[in-house]
């Protein structure tokens, strides 16, 4: 079995911060929230890292996990680029966005040679669900299909106090696997009951506080590349066709493909972590709370590298 290895989606980063070196630190040594991810997933077992970024951000990186993960695990560099498609699809005039999270995992192809995790950079999914998702990655085999597996998180430990969130709400079979993915785009708390609208917030529907959601924690085999790979000419196609500026092929979308086609599925693996994220700027200060709480709770040591 080859050792898993773990994708980091980090090309947004740069543009959203200004660069990494003006991203404010959100932990309470200055660390961003990338530095647990890294540190959860080295105890874990993971032993190789893989940041998928821009190439104008990559000085930025190599400087700042050079000097902190980069001394206690392999870290390699993938370049995600809007002029990456197949011939013979042209970049729509205009466009100025990547091609979503689908794309940006296969600009790493080469890169992996084994089963692998993929992960938002700056999202925090807590230690538990790095040693389960290693656990599943060392250990699945492929038989008549691709065994992945998914990182389940009970929605109420994926809200925000600030406002609304969108969340990939999971269809889980009795067997304990995915059966379908719907984006929930307008998700709530009111009234102490977890809310959701479809009609700019005419009516709401309750949804249960331990409903399975994804946060993009996804446990795949080498397999998955080809999959994508596959894949993307046409979803990319579909998209010049009907969104040509702004539409993306996310990972949830070729997840429901391969379950459709009977080609893979997808293991969903429960967590009691609270996933954290700046989703609004008011969110930055009770992440930082949070962080600071660990540390005094020795969940993390003081100083992480």
């Amino acid at each position: 079995m080859k050792e898993p290895i773990l994708l980091i989606m980090a090309a947004g980063m740069g543009s959203r911060y200004g660069g990494l070196k003006q991203m404010d630190p959100i932990g309470p040594g200055g660390e961003l929230i990338i530095d647990f991810s890294l540190y959860d997933a080295v105890k874990a077992g993971f032993k190789k890292a893989v940041f998928i970024i821009k190439k104008e951000t990559e000085e930025d990186f190599r400087a700042i996990i050079g000097k902190r993960a980069g001394r206690f695990m392999e870290t390699e560099y993938a370049f995600q680029a809007l002029s990456d498609i197949p011939a013979p699809l042209s970049i729509p005039k205009g466009r100025e966005k990547p091609w979503g999270t689908c794309h940006a995992v296969l600009s790493a192809k080469n890169l992996v040679d084994g089963p692998f995790a993929v992960i938002n950079a700056d999202d925090f999914y807590g230690a538990d669900a790095f040693g389960k998702m290693y656990d599943f990655l060392s250990k699945a085999k492929n038989d008549e299909k691709i065994r992945n597996c998914m990182i389940g998180y009970k929605l109420i430990n994926t809200l925000t106090e600030h406002g609304h969130v969108a969340r990939g709400v999971c269809g889980v079979s009795k067997d304990g696997f995915i059966s379908e993915i719907v984006e929930r785009t307008k998700v709530k708390m009111i009234d102490g009951k977890i809310m959701f609208s479809e009609d700019e917030e005419k009516t709401w529907t309750k949804l249960r506080d331990d409903t399975a959601v994804s946060m993009n924690f996804w446990g795949f085999q080498r397999e998955v590349m080809d999959e994508l790979s596959e894949m993307l000419p046409l979803y990319i196609s579909k998209i010049i066709e009907n969104n040509p500026l702004k539409g993306e092929f996310f990972l949830p979308l070729a997840v429901e493909d391969m379950i459709t086609g009977n080609r893979a599925s997808f293991k969903v693996i429960t967590t009691d972590s609270r996933w954290y994220g700046v989703t609004y700027k008011e969110d930055k200060a009770s992440v930082a709370e949070a962080f600071q709480s660990m540390k005094d709770k020795g969940v993390y040591p003081e100083v992480l590298w």
